[in-house]
């Protein structure tokens, strides 16, 4: 968690912010800790981030929105050209983070928050530490999904299941509760809406922005529609992948699926994979062009692929310690597979 000092400091910054700009990771923990800045200020406007790192290709809605404040909401890494024009114009930088990185590449301008490098040195989703910071209680379920998406089971998610018990489960792992309660359903409601056209997940924000209560987005009316229609065509195909995955289910410890297609779900397929098959590791690549998005989970997982994947130059990989993301060309793929298997072996 973050110091009492920390969340103070950082709500005064909310507080005070004329016109803040939130750029947040394109995934449910960055949606989430987004969302629950955005309703404690009630000013602003949000950026998904859908590359990593965050670098000059976003700054143009620096120019747009002419912020007073910039977040950077569960990003690992920013550009030091970004940082550098932010710089340029005066612009207060708050990042909020649950990653590893390098201290001494933060530039001292930056105010830099991440539990990992407190005393307890704990690492929790983003949007347990905005929470904290937020301290609105009639943002719980905001807080839950954030969590349960970035599979931690939030402290204060008694606290969710004695007032919502018709929306949880009683359960301590978070995965349970992310497939098999209605919560779950909302979480995975709004990780497939961010998937949808620039149009429409703007759209989803906006009616976030404004929802006071999550039974709002399962009721589907003409405001909410657009993510009820996106989640049952994504469902469908995420469905369809994943028993496909289960055909390369063998008596290894490595189970590698790899697909293509119009929309890349490597993280939802490995997610749901490393549910069903918790003690194996999964590597599942999404195949595009002549390049590809790797989606890894297992124990310790970051080190191994790490390793795996130094042969190649133009390779990239990160991520946490049991859940990676890495993108390589496409005449790449078999070897870093082999170089992976041989590793674990």
């Amino acid at each position: 968690m973050l110091t009492n000092e920390e969340v103070l400091e950082v709500r005064e910054i909310l507080q005070n912010a004329v016109n803040p700009l939130f750029y947040f990771d394109n995934d449910q923990d960055g949606l989430c800790s987004y969302l629950l800045l955005r309703r404690f200020t009630g000013k602003g406007n949000g950026v998904p981030v859908k590359t990593s790192p965050l670098d000059m290709s976003y700054y143009r809605r620096v120019h747009e929105f002419n912020p007073d404040v910039v977040f950077i909401l569960d990003q690992p890494t920013v550009s030091k050209e970004f940082f550098l024009e932010l710089e340029k114009e005066g612009v207060l930088v708050v990042w909020i983070d649950h990653h590893e990185t390098n201290l001494e590449e933060i530039p001292p301008f930056v105010k830099y928050y991440n539990s990992l490098y407190n005393k307890n040195k704990v690492n929790i989703p983003v949007t347990s530490l905005c929470y904290q910071i937020t301290n609105r209680k009639e943002d719980l379920w905001l807080g839950v999904i954030g969590c349960i998406s970035d599979k931690n089971l939030p402290s204060y998610y008694s606290e969710f299941l004695e007032k919502y018990p018709d929306l949880s489960i009683n359960s301590t792992e978070p995965f349970e509760i992310y497939y098999n309660s209605t919560i779950g359903r909302i979480a995975r409601m709004i990780g497939t809406g961010l998937k949808d056209r620039t149009t429409n997940v703007i759209k989803m924000m906006k009616f976030l922005v404004s929802a006071k209560t999550p039974y709002e987005i399962l009721e589907e009316n003409r405001e909410n529609r657009t993510v009820h229609e996106r989640f049952e065509a994504i469902d469908f195909k995420l469905k369809k992948l994943i028993e496909k995955a289960k055909e390369s289910v063998d008596d290894t410890n490595v189970l590698f699926f790899k697909y293509s297609g119009e929309t890349s779900m490597s993280a939802d397929i490995a997610n749901k994979l490393s549910y069903l098959y918790p003690d194996k590791y999964l590597i599942v690549a999404f195949i595009k062009g002549a390049r590809v998005n790797l989606s890894i989970r297992g124990k310790k997982v970051r080190d191994i692929a790490s390793e795996a994947i130094k042969e190649f130059p133009l390779a990239t990989s990160g991520g946490h310690e049991d859940a990676v993301g890495a993108q390589l060309n496409l005449e790449e793929l078999e070897k870093f597979v082999d170089n992976f298997r041989g590793l674990i072996n």
